[in-house]
Parts: structure tokens; C-alpha cells; sequence
């Protein structure tokens, strides 16, 4: 009933990842570009401030590279989905934050302002697709498949007539725990808070479990059974163990099937900003360089 039986991978130890030091140090440029008066030196209608707008805008006209990629089989030549995805990522935060720099971060006229709020808009929602996207894909690592197998193994110990009699009632404990504060409510509406409180949710029902399994072992010490009091401490980690796993695991796949939903939401949502930014972005092109 160990990590690797069971099918489960130790916890990994978090480590610093690229988009924490990119969005640190893109939060830097920011607030330095806001408070340094850059109106000084750039203007939006010539120079370097007129190229960041071109290549701003320019970046974001590509972002419909990856999609063009995704759906179109003959673009194999062009890259991997994978690669193109980052590269849509890069291109949604650098493209805005480049016009950011092009406006001075300041407003102006009326179709400027409106093609502003609709990139931060486009950008704002792009921030957090990618936040539900990573989290959709974190969440799983396979613990679907795990927590299928960690029910089996506690069907098939409930079946087995051994000399660890506590273990059946454990395993009655761990089903209570999981429906009443792991398992998702049926409202969507409810699964949103539910999720957000998915940390003190975990450690009450770890700390249920570990409670019943104390309690457990106790019962079985003091009904003079000669195995459990020579191998107490064993059982009780081993079962600590795999019920701490299988909990986990069931959390991921509830938080794996909210985000799913979140995702197919947020896309429905985002695609219908990035045409509304496009459009806001060809009139503001047209109404500098016509009128």
C-alpha cells in the first residue's frame, strides 16, 4: 500500500519556474514605465514611440498565427502546437505592454482609449486563461488513473478477511471524509468557493483520517491482538500514507474538472475580445494616419 504500488509519484519539491521571474520582472518594467514620465522622451505619433504602437500591434495581429496552427494541419512546417502556444503567450503580454510603453500610459483620444481597454481587456483575460490553463494541466499528472487505482486497492483490502481488522473502518472513514469535503457540489455556482478553500479543505480531512486511524489502531492494540501491537506504528503510517494519497488524488481530479469547465467558459469569452480588439485596433490605426 505504498507511493509507488499504489501508482502515485512522491510530491515533487516546488521549484522557481520562468513565468514567476517573467512576471516579476515585467511587473518592474511596468510600474517603472508608469512613474517615470516617459511623455519626455516618447510620443505616440513619431519616433520610437510610433514603432512601439507598429511593433505592439504588429505582435498582436500574430497571436492568430497559433490559432491559424491549431486548426490547420498543413502549417505543420511552421512548428509544433506546443511552441506556438508559448509563443502566443509571449506575444499577448510583450504586443500590450509595447503600446502600453507607445501611450505613455496615459489616455487620449476616443478610439485610442477604446482600442486600450479592449487590448488590456484581450490581455487581462489572456493572463487568466493561462492561469486556468496551467492549473488544468497541473492538476492532473495522472492522478485520474491513480485515484481509480487507490479505490481498488481499499475495495480489495475490504474484501480480504486478515488479521488487520481496523483497516475496514478506516477505509469507511476515508469515504465519508471524501464525499462530505472532497468531492465537488452538483451546483456549479458552489464549486467556485470550493475550490478556492481546496488547502483547509485537504488538511481537515487529513486530519479526520489520522484521527480515525489513531483510533483504530488503539481498538486493535487493546483487543490483544498480538500482530498489530508488534507492528502499531507500521500499519499506522502505511495506512496515514495511503490515505493522505488518495485524498490528494481526489482533489486533483475534482479541481481537474472544475478548471475544464473554467476553460471552456473563459474561451467562449476570449475569443469574442480579441475580434473586438482587432476591430478597435485597424479604426485607431486608420483614424491617426487618415485624419
Amino acid at each position: 500500500m505504498n507511493a509507488t504500488a499504489a501508482g502515485i509519484s512522491p510530491a515533487k519539491v516546488p521549484r522557481l519556474r520562468w513565468p514567476i521571474i517573467w512576471t516579476v520582472l515585467l511587473g518592474a518594467v511596468l510600474i517603472w514605465g508608469y512613474h517615470a514620465h516617459l511623455e519626455r522622451y516618447i510620443s505616440p505619433q513619431r519616433g520610437v514611440g510610433y514603432a512601439l504602437g507598429i511593433i505592439g500591434g504588429s505582435m498582436m495581429l500574430l497571436l492568430l498565427i497559433y490559432s491559424a496552427r491549431k486548426r490547420a494541419p498543413w502549417l505543420r512546417w511552421m512548428g509544433g502546437i506546443p511552441l506556438w502556444f508559448e509563443i502566443h503567450m509571449v506575444l499577448g503580454i510583450v504586443g500590450p505592454v509595447l503600446v502600453l510603453f507607445h501611450s505613455n500610459f496615459k489616455l487620449g483620444a476616443a478610439n485610442s482609449n477604446v482600442a486600450l481597454f479592449c487590448m488590456l481587456l484581450v490581455a487581462g483575460s489572456g493572463i487568466v486563461g493561462r492561469y486556468i490553463y496551467t492549473r488544468l494541466h497541473a492538476r492532473m499528472d495522472g492522478h485520474e488513473y491513480s485515484l481509480e487505482q487507490l479505490r481498488a486497492v481499499g475495495a480489495r483490502l475490504r474484501s480480504q478477511s486478515t488479521s488487520i481488522a481496523f483497516l475496514p473502518g478506516v477505509l469507511d472513514a476515508i469515504d465519508r471524509v471524501e464525499q462530505r469535503l472532497i468531492l465537488p457540489p452538483k451546483n456549479f455556482v458552489a464549486r467556485v468557493p470550493h475550490l478556492m478553500t481546496g488547502g483547509v479543505r485537504m488538511a481537515l480531512a487529513r486530519w479526520h483520517v489520522r484521527r480515525e486511524i489513531k483510533r483504530a489502531v488503539v481498538v486493535a492494540v487493546r483487543s490483544d491482538s498480538a500482530l498489530i501491537a508488534r507492528h502499531a506504528q507500521r500499519i499506522s503510517s502505511a495506512a496515514t500514507r495511503y490515505a493522505d494519497r488518495r485524498l490528494e488524488a481526489g482533489r486533483r481530479v475534482a479541481e481537474y474538472q472544475l478548471y475544464a469547465r473554467l476553460f471552456s467558459f473563459w474561451h467562449v469569452l476570449h475569443i469574442p475580445l480579441f475580434f473586438m480588439l482587432l476591430i478597435a485596433g485597424i479604426v485607431h490605426v486608420v483614424a491617426i494616419n487618415v485624419y
